[in-house]
């Protein structure tokens, strides 16, 4: 199968289950389109849009994909068993409840912000007359090296980064409404691109994998195991 999907960020919600209050993300998931393949990744796009908003190249391969104008084109990467065709639609049903996904997406930009916001410094005394709370004070030494190491913690622009969030629950899928709700926050503001894949670090949690589960099973073997070998001494 395609690992992943394109969608879009609509906001943040909450369902209640057992008794519990869940808080999730609700993100548009698709529809998408196969807009190429091979052996290893699968060209998706997602969202139609104008031909007058797209430039010359990418007009002529829509037209010669035959497949309707779309503004956003992703890359994902696909198992070798599955087989898709240019022009299939895929829906958020490609994921089920239960999955783990992973969800990257640009951050909200902050502008230009200070080191004690941006790198969370602990700042300057607050009493006895000082004027440094927040500023930034000694960052080199004088005569060597001479000059401020590359990648030191300073004031800059925060945020508008690639953020990718991984191991998020999925909770519910609406393949009708193209709608996947995932438990906690995702990056970006509303309207968002995101693109979601299948976690590869964490799996699917079923009855059968739990712990619990294992153990009882393990029990199981071990009582059926012993009469067996009880009924063996004998002989």
């Amino acid at each position: 199968m395609a690992l992943g999907l394109i969608g879009k960020k609509i906001g943040m919600t909450q369902v209640f289950s057992d008794d519990k209050r869940i808080p999730v993300t609700a993100i548009e998931a698709g529809p998408c389109f196969v807009l190429a393949k091979n052996d290893k990744k699968v060209q998706l796009g997602f969202e139609e849009v104008k031909e007058s908003k797209l430039k010359k190249p990418q007009r002529e391969f829509f037209k010669k994909s035959k497949i309707k104008f779309l503004r956003y084109i992703r890359e994902f990467a696909q198992d070798a068993s599955t087989d898709y065709q240019i022009g299939q639609e895929l829906k958020a049903n490609l994921f089920s409840e239960g999955d783990f996904v992973d969800i990257t997406g640009i951050s909200i930009g902050k502008g230009f912000q200070g080191g004690v916001k941006r790198w969370h410094w602990h700042g300057g005394p607050m009493t006895h007359g000082s004027m440094s709370h927040r500023r930034i004070g000694s960052i080199s030494s004088s005569s060597d090296p001479s000059r401020v190491f590359k990648g030191h913690h300073l004031p800059g622009h925060m945020g508008m980064d690639r953020v990718t969030v991984k191991n998020l629950k999925v909770i519910k899928i609406d393949a009708e409404n193209n709608l996947m709700l995932v438990k906690g926050a995702v990056p970006g503001h509303r309207d968002g691109l995101l693109t979601i894949n299948l976690s590869r670090k964490k799996k699917k949690i079923t009855p059968e994998s739990k712990p619990e589960a294992k153990k009882e099973a393990e029990h199981k073997a071990k009582k059926e195991s012993k009469p067996e070998a009880k009924k063996e001494a004998k002989k």
